[in-house]
């Protein structure tokens, strides 16, 4: 299933129902289909060829995400690129696609300025400056097809945040597996609307396929902002959106909250990283039960394990928080193991890697069949680095990251556990916790911590809880306040730059299951 199949689902359902919002401006199921067939009869004229690369570079924009469709229908494989990376990491990842041609919006001329200078060589067309209409070709020729290639349909990067990304490919079976979970697991009702907050080049751009598969809209935010989020929800009666945790607690921060503005919704995804148990709890209290947890990565999108609203909540209603350090069930047509350094599976209730098998698996790294190796057990599982555990009645809890785990004095510490005692704490925005290099322990723990405004916190009181809480071992030994914790495009926290201002580069060491 193409990319481009989601959209002409919507269309066949309703062809003037709205399929992308912004700005007051809507674009109906039709308008996007005939943007799709023009650019994609221009895309061929102009030399594109089933599987070549074509990237978009554009801030959250309602005309530039229709044009992804239109890479679809050319039989092309989109290529997000965030504008929010530098030149240099962009080329970088345009270079390792061998991406063909970019388009961009205008707003990222300067940046596009620096990535030809990296690659004299590449294509790239402006989308909105007076010759996109001359590029584009007539718009009079109806329809264009050409034969629908099932393969990979989107090139995406992995994070980055532990050193280089790597290219995913993501075949349409991948994203048709992704968006049937998310029909089998939420609350989806026929016609939702959508609210776009976080980058379309990431989880919120699949999220659409979704909602347009059954008819919906998406309304598209140009960037985050709070006052702006809570008055679309309420003008479009948005029934679901997705937000990274950080941006859920600064919601539940901001001096103007109204939660009858939010009354719509339905379904407000969280995912990316961690969310505090406590923050949880009191989303759910503010918000009502519409929190919705989904835990995948790039190589498996979305969807490995899923947590509904319904299963927020204990049987009276009250939020379940004993079931928040889950991440939920292992998803419909998701094979999910935990096993040991050797792969055998563990015994339920035992740390170990998570390794996943199934349709919604990537089919290997591109062009990187060492990576693709490493990522895959010998019976061909693949590998998430992704430490968890399954409890004995199905509830999977990411324990840390393999390569977050501190070993300190020769104890196994997961990062992820000294961040949830810390967030206890009711000064603490957020935290993050590290290993840094010390010639004592091998390793310390190092907590940085973000405050809410006008909050304080000693390093003592924060010492003394966590050693109260799960011990004196785990107990941090370095503990800074700093006024931001610096975060990636899609809201994660950097770790590796944590790691560099607190002690200098990680110690070299493998993780649990050999690798560096």
């Amino acid at each position: 299933m193409r990319l481009v199949d989601h959209l002409d689902k919507g269309a066949s359902l309703d062809p003037d129902a709205p399929c992308l919002t912004m700005d007051g401006t809507s674009l109906s199921y039709a308008d996007v289909q005939a943007i799709s067939h023009r650019a994609g009869r221009a895309l061929a004229a102009h030399g594109i060829d089933s599987g070549d690369k074509v990237a978009i570079l554009s801030a959250n924009d309602a005309r530039a995400f229709s044009l992804v469709f239109a890479i679809s229908r050319a039989g092309a494989v989109w290529c997000p690129v965030n504008p929010r990376n530098e030149a240099e990491e962009n080329a970088q990842l345009l270079a390792l696609f061998g991406v063909d041609l970019l388009l961009f919006h205008s707003s990222q001329a300067p940046l596009v300025d620096g990535i030809a200078r990296a690659l004299p060589d590449l294509r790239t067309v402006c989308l909105d400056d007076d010759g996109f209409e001359d590029w584009l070709g007539p718009d009079d020729a109806g329809t264009w097809v050409r034969p629908p290639v099932d393969d990979v349909v989107m090139l995406a990067g992995t994070g980055g945040t532990t050193g280089l990304p790597k290219g995913v490919p993501l075949t349409g079976t991948n994203l048709q597996v992704m968006t049937s979970i998310v029909l089998m697991r939420y609350p989806v009702e026929p016609r939702p609307t959508y609210l776009a907050v976080a980058p379309l080049t990431h989880a919120a751009g699949v999220l659409t396929l979704p909602v347009m598969a059954t008819g919906g809209e998406t309304v598209v935010m140009a960037r985050p902002d709070l006052d702006e989020l809570q008055r679309l929800v309420a003008a479009h009666g948005v029934t679901h959106t997705f937000l990274p945790p950080t941006l859920v607690y600064m919601l539940l921060d901001h001096e103007r909250l109204d939660p009858g503005m939010l009354s719509s919704l339905r379904c407000l995804w969280y995912g990316a990283a961690p969310m505090s148990p406590t923050r949880l709890a009191q989303a759910i209290e503010v918000l009502g039960p519409v929190m919705a947890q989904l835990y995948g990565q790039t190589e498996a999108p979305m969807m490995i394990a899923t947590m509904s609203p319904e299963e927020h909540l204990r049987p009276d209603g009250t939020p379940a928080i004993e079931r928040f350090g889950a991440a939920g069930r292992p998803a419909p047509l998701v094979m999910v193991r935990i096993v040991d350094n050797e792969g055998v599976v563990v015994p339920r209730g035992t740390p170990g890697e998570i390794v996943v098998r199934g349709p919604l698996v990537m089919p290997g790294y591109h062009q990187d069949p060492e990576a693709t190796a490493e990522a895959t057990t010998a019976d061909g599982w693949h590998r998430t680095g992704d430490i968890g555990v399954l409890s004995d009645d199905g509830w999977l809890s990411i324990v840390d990251r393999a390569k977050d785990m501190i070993i300190t004095g020769g104890y196994n510490v997961f990062a992820s556990q000294v961040e949830h005692a810390i967030m206890q704490l009711s000064a603490v925005r957020e935290c993050a916790v590290v290993g840094v290099p010390d010639d004592r322990w091998g390793e310390r723990v190092a907590a940085v911590l973000e405050l809410h405004d006008g909050a304080e916190v000693s390093e003592e009181e924060v010492v003394a809880h966590v050693r109260a809480q799960i011990g004196a071992v785990k107990a941090p030994k370095q503990v800074e306040v700093w006024t931001t914790l610096p975060r990636s495009t899609v809201g994660k926290v950097v770790k590796a730059d944590i790691r560099a201002a607190l002690g200098g580069p990680r110690v070299a060491r493998p993780s649990p299951d050999g690798r560096e």
